[in-house]
């Protein structure tokens, strides 16, 4: 099993969107939270996905959530480098802009 590193860009990503979400209720904001959470917990032990759109990276999306977990690997860790909602404009080769 890999160690999960968060980058800084990914904390605010996922502090960013479920603030967002809070703003519908804490009970839906704790749904994301946790979809999330689950997400990035199963690449520990199976880290699959697609070829990312940013070179070296790889996506996993949320099920049931419209987010895209990017993210890095190594022998020893699964990187998470950005939290991205799916409805973003997010063009190949680089990351979303602010």
């Amino acid at each position: 099993m890999r160690d999960i590193v968060w980058s800084d860009e990914a904390l605010d990503d996922f502090d960013s969107a479920i603030h967002f979400v809070a703003r519908d209720g804490t009970r839906s904001a704790h749904l994301v939270a946790d979809r999330i959470e689950q997400a990035i917990d199963s690449l520990a032990d199976m880290p699959t996905g697609r070829p990312g759109r940013v070179q070296g990276t790889y996506e996993r999306v949320v099920q049931r959530g419209p987010y895209i977990i990017a993210y890095t690997l190594s022998d020893a860790a699964v990187r998470i480098a950005r939290i991205i909602h799916s409805a973003r404009d997010w063009p190949e080769g680089e990351w979303p802009a602010e």
